[in-house]
């Protein structure tokens, strides 16, 4: 576990705000609003940032049902509350039908008979709906309500959820909840520095983990436990906090997203500002996706798409809370690296080698040290032991002044961004000179160090007072948690610096194709091959010259024209997988062979009781490496975009790679960098490299017009799509359209 956040472990946390900026911005109905642009969809390019500083921090808070009666749950919930408008410097108002008095103050009979402006009402109330519909009337900006039975609960729960959600809409006021709790009403301890962690949960219970990294010194700043999210939702929570200054990274735990795109748009607006967001995100397997619908009435997406999408954006996904705590702690705390080099250094040689396997493995860079820096370390450490990285020191040099001059070296490195020190377990003297060595190293060095302490127990005085007090050393519990938090920090710096939003790649205005799309399109149908790729056409996609064609007499003429060789095909609009059934014929060189082609393609149809348009006369194209680019639509995120090896191999192996648009050129390269078949496209066993360049063109337009086409083309599937060896482009050989 990381340690305190006291002293100076600090990161500049306004210069993390990255050179692309954001567009002026405006308040409207507590919504600050960005001024601008739209995509060629007509949804937003910003996120919108609800001022929540009144929520947090308000002048007034009415609890409606408030209770002093010994014994009933709302007594307890208004002793809590008081305690907190207390801390916070909130004037509470106690409202209930019958009650004079609660906990001496004065009530109010009813939300109606509110005589001053209330910034927040509580509903203690078994049916928030009639008390939303009476909130309308008043000038109160924030409502939280705890009860249960919504949309957790199935249909008709989802129902009365909704009848809630519009009276929220009607009344201008801004929810949290149904089915949320008092985690944002918490005691934050005051006495710790430094950046904060600011908290975001579905569930309340997972959030504690979390919460009570105060008791080792990390600092909480909020909680927003979003519960159902009828209308604030965990997106809102993110962009607020994305824009405080003493938010130095924000922990999600998301059972289920109630809009991909506002979370992505949130999610951008972290980047944009350099702040980290680190989540847990449940429905990895089919069994977590059912639990978490179960719990919070939400769609769990593809998590494919949920993935790719999170990565996209800079979105650090960790499975455990215990990787919650560590990685979001981490980034919360630690400065900007310097560089990216990581040296393992430890009192025991298998000690080093453990953790530099596992540490290579995860992709972090442990560059051998120069050896003139080996040759300084020889100075304290025996020349049969290796320092080049790991650096091994034996054991004894860390008992005397020579374990301070070890460390000091190592970080002198200039290509030595962070330092990581793996003691299995405590063994004083040494272990407790060790800790020391490193905490005074941290506090004279602007590099990270971050230190393992494996014991079991946890109450050794150097791990609790040492390390845990330390304002600059990082200390873990496990090996994995630390490699994972170490990965993620540098991988975030190197994502946020020069960051670019891929929604800066959207289209503002559409495009010359969009009309000619528009005309092929049948609404609720499926489009023949034939028409399909006259869509690809449209967007300026290469198919192969081909001629539809009726009679065999026809055929033979299109032959010609196309030229010899060719493929035939039969095509239609109920066709989709026609090889299995013997309706395609490859590398004809005749006119003969055309006709017997055609006669045999239209015999197979009429037997298999297909539905022609006619036989496709296509172009017989070179070899090159077949892949797959698609668009499907996602319950959450809408139109993403599928690349991945074709042909049977995209059956077999699943080898592909998803983005959300909208995405430039970099991400579609990073996606086919994703794919474990990526070594065809460099060339293997003598073939040609493919064009790639022509492959990322591909998938570019095809992004387009998945955004352009976004409600009228449901799917898309070009396979396969040829890439020719390099310079030679790439062919659409197949192709397959499902509009909406």
């Amino acid at each position: 576990m990381l340690g305190s956040t006291h002293g100076t472990f600090t990161t500049d946390l306004r210069a993390r705000v990255v050179a692309c900026g954001e567009p002026p911005t405006t308040a409207v109905h507590g919504v600050t609003a960005v001024a601008g642009d739209r995509d060629v969809s007509g949804r937003p390019l910003y996120a919108p940032v609800p001022d929540l500083d009144r929520f947090f921090r308000p002048e007034s808070v009415a609890v409606v049902g408030a209770s002093d009666t010994e014994g009933r749950p709302n007594t307890g919930i208004t002793r809590q509350l008081l305690a907190w408008a207390e801390r916070v410097g909130a004037r509470l108002v106690p409202v209930h039908p019958t009650r004079p008095r609660v906990f001496g103050i004065d009530c109010v009979p009813s939300v109606g008979a509110l005589t001053e402006p209330v910034d927040l009402a509580v509903l203690l109330v078994a049916d928030p709906l009639p008390v939303i519909e009476e909130l309308a009337a008043t000038k109160v900006r924030f409502a939280v309500a705890f009860a249960s039975g919504f949309a957790e609960t199935g249909a008709a729960g989802a129902a009365a959820q909704e009848r809630l959600a519009a009276a929220v809409r009607r009344s201008g006021l801004r929810l949290l909840g149904p089915n949320t709790n008092l985690n944002a009403f918490e005691r934050f301890r005051e006495d710790l520095e430094g950046p904060a962690v600011a908290l975001i949960t579905q569930s309340g219970h997972q959030g504690r983990p979390v919460f009570t990294l105060q008791e080792l010194g990390v600092r909480l700043s909020h909680w927003a436990p979003t519960g159902n999210e009828a209308d604030l939702e965990t997106a809102d929570f993110l962009s607020y906090f994305a824009g405080r200054p003493e938010v130095g990274a924000i922990a999600c735990y998301v059972e289920g997203l109630k809009d991909g795109r506002s979370f992505l748009l949130a999610a951008d607006r972290a980047a944009r500002h350099g702040v980290p967001v680190v989540a847990v995100k449940v429905g990895r397997t089919e069994t977590g996706a059912r639990t978490a619908a179960s719990h919070t009435g939400k769609l769990t997406g593809a998590d494919q798409v949920v993935d790719a999408a999170m990565r996209q954006f800079g979105v650090i996904r960790v499975d455990g809370l215990d990787q919650l705590q560590d990685t979001a702690t981490l980034l919360a705390r630690a400065r900007r690296p310097v560089a990216e080099g990581v040296v393992v250094y430890s009192i025991s040689g298998g000690t080093g080698a453990h953790f530099a396997d596992l540490a290579t493995a995860a992709g972090l860079d442990l560059p051998a040290l120069p050896q003139a820096k080996q040759d300084e370390l020889h100075q304290w450490i025996p020349e049969y032991l290796d320092v080049a990285n790991p650096v091994d020191n034996g054991g004894h040099p860390v008992g005397d002044w020579r374990g301070r001059k070890i460390i000091d070296a190592i970080l002198a490195d200039p290509s030595v961004g962070v330092l990581i020190c793996p003691i299995t377990g405590p063994f004083p003297p040494m272990s407790d000179r060790l800790a020391q060595d490193l905490v005074d190293a941290a506090e004279a060095t602007d590099k990270l160090v971050c230190v393992v302490w494996g014991s079991p127990v946890g109450t050794e005085d150097a791990y609790r007072t040492t390390l845990l007090g330390s304002s600059r050393v990082a200390t873990f519990r496990t090996f994995s948690n630390c490699i994972g938090a170490v990965k993620a920090y540098l991988d975030h710096h190197r994502f946020t610096t020069g960051y670019r939003s891929p929604f800066d790649e959207a289209p503002r205005t559409p495009s010359p194709s969009l009309r000619k799309a528009q005309a092929l399109m049948r609404p609720g149908r499926r489009l023949s091959e034939h028409a399909a790729k006259q869509l690809l056409r449209a967007y300026g996609i290469r198919v192969p010259r081909e001629q539809l064609v009726t009679s065999a007499a026809a055929a033979v003429r299109a032959a010609g024209l196309v030229g010899y060789p060719v493929v035939m095909k039969a095509s239609g609009t109920r066709l989709a997988h026609k090889t299995e059934l013997g309706l395609v014929k490859v590398g004809l060189t005749s006119a003969s062979q055309v006709r017997d082609a055609y006669r045999e393609l239209t015999d197979i149809a009429r037997f298999e009781s297909v539905d022609l348009d006619g036989i496709l006369v296509c172009q017989m194209v070179g070899r090159g490496v077949e892949m797959v680019v698609g668009v499907t639509h996602d319950e959450l995120f809408g139109p993403t975009v599928t690349v991945g090896l074709g042909g049977v191999l995209v059956e077999v192996l699943n080898d592909t790679a998803v983005r959300v648009p909208p995405f430039g050129e970099r991400e579609a390269r990073s996606m086919l960098a994703e794919l474990r078949g990526r070594a065809l496209l460099d060339g293997v066993r003598g073939a040609p490299p493919a064009d790639v360049d022509a492959l990322v063109e591909v998938v570019l337009r095809v992004q387009r017009m998945a955004l352009e086409l976004d409600g009228d083309l449901a799917e898309l599937d070009i396979n396969p799509l040829m890439v020719l060896p390099r310079g030679q482009g790439a062919v659409a050989l197949d192709a397959l359209a499902v509009c909406r």
